[in-house]
């Protein structure tokens, strides 16, 4: 009789405990919480810019010009970017294809980001209005309608320490973004296809990029060169990075069919051949043994409808790729409305 009087109440406890186990696992496997708030997209790209500081990764890096521009948005805002950013997420919209493109419509790719990191709102908000051409409003949050090369970049404040940034066409993307940080805690949020892919990435990476590729979309940068050899067909490209004492490099293409992914392998080992052929001859000259180290670790697998690349970059290549070589001006990064320092496309 004792334990049939007990036995609802160790039965709540015991799918309280599950359901918690389940929630936990969800959100252990589920994208990180910048990225969840991304809009549908042909691409992702994330970055922990934390935990490389943890890792002393960026800390051994050379120093970054910055511009007159980026100056003025730091003093202004007090935020950079490689000291203050921990985390940043961004979306790859690609273009539309040009048969489906409306009178007057650029077919150009664009780009969501969330940045979180140390946000001095207050500033931060003088200086967007100081930018912006107008602000909308939307779920009592201020929509800054910045112009940027013809066109228009939204940047919304999502809390004390997220910013979200579009500048697709369609204001509703922004909306979705800002409507996503309201049940960030969902570990179902996100996109389908960052979802589906996300599982790929290994543990612990501190940076990884998800990729709809396909060589013959004259959409894609470099579509009638490299893209078009590796990829003859459409495929999902999975890169991430883990810092191990240094930092290991893996890129999966998850093709449609065995055959695809052995012809993604075989020219991706066809491309490491002519590296290896111009490493060792090289060599012979004499090569700094960080970089010999790198070429020697490249390879190239075939597993079943994947096409896996491996590499691993020893700290003292990562330091020698960013530093310029002795008397050599650094060219000044030219960054965005908002002052940061990404890749040189019209819009990070």
């Amino acid at each position: 009789m004792r334990l049939r009087r007990h036995f609802p109440i160790i039965l709540g406890v015991v799918l309280v405990a599950a359901a918690l186990v389940l929630v936990v696992q969800l959100r252990r496997h589920a994208p990180p919480e910048p990225a969840r708030l991304l809009p549908t997209a042909d691409g992702f790209v994330y970055v922990n810019l934390g935990w490389m500081r943890r890792v002393n990764i960026v800390d051994q890096l050379p120093e970054v010009a910055h511009d007159p521009e980026y100056e003025r948005f730091i003093k202004e805002t007090g935020f950079q970017f490689e000291r203050d950013l921990n985390r940043a997420a961004f979306a790859i919209h690609y273009p539309v294809q040009s048969g489906q493109l409306a009178p007057g419509v650029p077919s150009e790719t664009r780009f969501s980001e969330v940045f979180e990191g140390r946000i001095d709102s207050q500033k931060l908000i003088s200086y967007l209005r100081k930018v912006a051409q107008s602000v909308d409003s939307y779920r009592s949050l201020d929509v800054y309608n910045i112009p940027l090369e013809g066109r228009t970049l939204r940047v919304a404040i999502l809390g004390v320490d997220t910013v979200a940034a579009s500048n697709h066409d369609d204001p509703q993307v922004i909306r979705g973004m800002i409507d996503r940080s309201r049940k960030l805690a969902s570990p179902f949020g996100g996109p389908a296809f960052l979802r589906q892919y996300y599982k790929q990435v290994p543990l612990a990476s501190l940076a990884w990029a998800i990729l709809r590729v396909d060589g013959s979309d004259s959409r894609l940068p470099l579509a009638n060169g490299i893209w078009s050899l590796l990829f003859p067909r459409s495929a999902t490209v999975v890169v991430s990075g883990r810092y191990l004492r240094a930092l290991h490099l893996k890129a999966e293409a998850f093709a449609n069919s065995e055959d695809d992914a052995r012809s993604i392998s075989e020219q991706a080992s066809t491309f490491l051949g002519v590296f290896h052929s111009a490493e060792s001859s090289a060599s012979a000259r004499g090569v700094d043994s960080d970089v010999q180290e790198f070429f020697s670790s490249l390879k190239v697998e075939h597993e079943h409808d994947r096409a896996v690349l491996t590499a691993t970059l020893p700290t003292g290549f990562i330091r020698k790729v960013f530093t310029e070589p002795p008397g050599e001006q650094r060219p000044s990064n030219k960054g965005n409305s908002l002052g940061g320092q990404g890749p040189k496309d019209k819009h990070p």
